[in-house]
């Protein structure tokens, strides 16, 4: 017998803007809920406003967890200190273990047109802060899309009962055992999904309304979910959310900026370690 999901909480995304002045709405990481472990940041951008995004994020430092770009629309090109450099394109992902430490930019293709997607920051264990940097970037056409009736899923990570088969998604090899999946749900539609017990797990409604497990979420609002093995997603009009779920870390976090690591000795040493180019 399933032990489905409820909604916890939900909250409403607060207006802000990051790097060079991008416009966003932040949810995790806001003064409304600083983490939730194992997930320290979701930033949701989405404009038709090129003021609003053409800055950009110029370079930048990250040590000590992973960044997870998710592309809807738009296009940005990816610059970093290893050499690598790529263009991340509408459907595409690029799941980035920042771990020792890395210095990139993300900065528009394009100067007009829809720019919108996700990052999400997911924490390191401490016994792997300091690994190696390394990227999964992953063009849209590798992204699995599986239709059922009236739902269309796009299969980041984790894995969802196929018509046919189990489909997984191509990340893979991540701390955290993470869920990621974007849900598009058409009039009437309706999607059930497991989700491990323990796990901790949350959609975020970016279009239209979606009924989470009995309760109804609106555009622009996280919903924190209990703890269960099933969680439910239904709209009566249409509407699109992702869904995350990720193992707890449950370790210290000790977070400045664009470091993060389980305590202040280890904040400093990444200062230093970036101020004297020792990344």
């Amino acid at each position: 017998m399933s032990n489905l999901r409820k909604v916890s909480r939900v909250v409403l995304s607060i207006e802000a803007s990051d790097g060079a002045g991008v416009k966003l709405r932040r949810s995790i990481g806001s003064e409304l809920i600083s983490e939730l472990d194992p997930f320290l940041l979701l930033d949701n951008f989405g404009t038709e406003n090129p003021d609003d995004y053409i800055a950009g994020f110029p370079s930048h430092p990250h040590r000590g967890f992973e960044t997870v770009t998710y592309m809807i629309d738009g296009q940005m090109r990816h610059k970093d200190s290893t050499g690598s450099e790529g263009v991340l394109g509408p459907g595409s992902v690029q799941w980035m273990t920042a771990g020792r430490g890395i210095v990139h930019s993300e900065m528009p293709e394009k100067r007009e047109g829809r720019m919108s997607g996700f990052q999400l920051w997911v924490n390191l264990p401490a016994k792997d802060k300091m690994c190696t940097p390394r990227y999964q970037n992953i063009d849209p056409e590798d992204v699995p899309e599986v239709s059922l009736d009236k739902v269309t899923l796009r299969v980041l990570a984790g894995e969802v009962e196929g018509p046919d088969s189990l489909v997984a998604g191509p990340v893979t090899g991540v701390a955290t055992d993470p869920i990621y999946i974007d849900v598009m749900l058409s009039s009437d539609g309706s999607y059930r999904h497991a989700v491990p017990e323990g796990h901790t797990a949350f959609a975020y409604v970016f279009d239209g309304t979606v009924t989470i497990s009995g309760e109804e979420v609106t555009q622009h609002h996280l919903a924190i979910l209990s703890d269960g093995d099933e969680v439910e997603l239904s709209s009566e009009t249409g509407g699109r959310a992702i869904l995350v779920a990720g193992r707890p870390i449950g370790e210290p976090v000790a977070r400045y900026g664009p470091f993060v690591m389980n305590s202040f000795d280890e904040i400093q040493q990444a200062v230093r370690d970036f101020q004297t180019g020792n990344f």
